[in-house]
């Protein structure tokens, strides 16, 4: 008697992304009038009490982890009450519409602050239902699909990007966004131009999105002075606009409000965003006039999936 065959195992995760060398690539021709494409990620998130805390500013006394952990929420906390308003005021009185990447959960918990993204047009990106990593996640469709049904609930809209708590996917994550509905991810911090993953039922765009121009990484991990958003992201500005003059490059600048939205690091954001708008050919855009600006120049179909 034939022993059953093996279950088909699910692709890894990095065949999804083809090699490219990207000066292999023909040249994206950028929005009329610019070069370089700019968005801003505002990250905003529910933490619960009742959890253990997805990041921490201070250690445990005794190094003893204890719950409820409220100093470490109080830090998150204060953002949503204090830090997010400075972030808004610092792009509404600029007239610069950012990507809302937002916990599901959020819309209910935090109406204030979604209705405030909302009312100005923010483009709302899903990032998970609740901040938890997708590997540990009881059931990821569920939390996909609580996250966008929620999105959509409170906007009248599903949302079209998706940014993973922590940038996190496992083997199948990709899939189960695509049967979603969702149309771009912004987890591949592997490129500086828009890219296709194979995914099924359909693939997915990613938009570049970054690790170096992120307040998580800088300020929370390697703890940097309170100014050095501004000067990383002057360099990555400098340097990008200068790579974009024969083929369109793309700038991420994410931030928290927890983090940048604190008194002693809010000036180096507003200080950045002047130098974004006072650099000529840089056009300000969300992610998903991103996505629907590269796929008019590489559909879909026009593009050969790994095999």
């Amino acid at each position: 008697m034939t022993a059953p065959a093996d279950p088909p195992r699910p692709m890894l995760l990095s065949d999804r992304l083809p090699y490219s060398a990207l000066p292999d690539r023909p040249a994206l021709v950028a929005p009329k009038g610019s070069r370089l494409l700019v968005w801003i990620i505002v990250n905003v998130e529910h933490w619960s009490i009742e959890r253990a805390m997805p990041r921490t500013v201070l250690p445990p006394p005794m190094g003893q982890p204890l719950l409820p952990d409220l100093p470490n929420w109080a830090w998150h906390e204060y953002g949503m009450r204090v830090g997010f308003w400075r972030l808004y005021d610092a792009l509404q009185s600029r007239g610069i519409v950012p990507t809302l990447a937002i916990n599901g959960i959020v819309c209910d918990s935090y109406p204030r602050v979604a209705g405030a993204a909302l009312a100005a047009g923010w483009e709302f990106m899903g990032h998970s239902y609740v901040q938890v990593p997708m590997h540990k996640v009881d059931d990821q469709v569920q939390a996909i699909r609580q996250c966008v049904e929620s999105i959509r609930a409170f906007t009248g809209k599903a949302p079209r990007g998706w940014e993973s708590p922590g940038l996190t996917e496992t083997d199948t994550t990709i899939d189960h966004l695509s049967a979603a509905g969702i149309e771009y991810v912004a987890d591949w911090v592997a490129d500086d131009q828009p890219t296709w993953i194979q995914a099924a039922p359909r693939p997915l765009v990613s938009v570049p999105y970054s690790v170096e121009i992120n307040d998580i990484p800088l300020m929370a991990v390697q703890h940097h002075r309170s100014d050095e958003l501004l000067h990383r992201g002057l360099l990555q500005l400098d340097r990008l606009w200068q790579d974009s003059a024969h083929s369109a490059r793309v700038m991420a600048i994410s931030v928290h409000p927890y983090i940048t939205g604190v008194p002693h690091r809010i000036a180096a954001f507003e200080q950045l965003l002047d130098a974004v708008l006072a650099k000529p050919e840089v056009a300000v855009m969300t992610g998903g006039q991103i996505a629907d600006w590269f796929t008019a120049q590489v559909p879909a179909r026009a593009w050969t999936a790994p095999r």
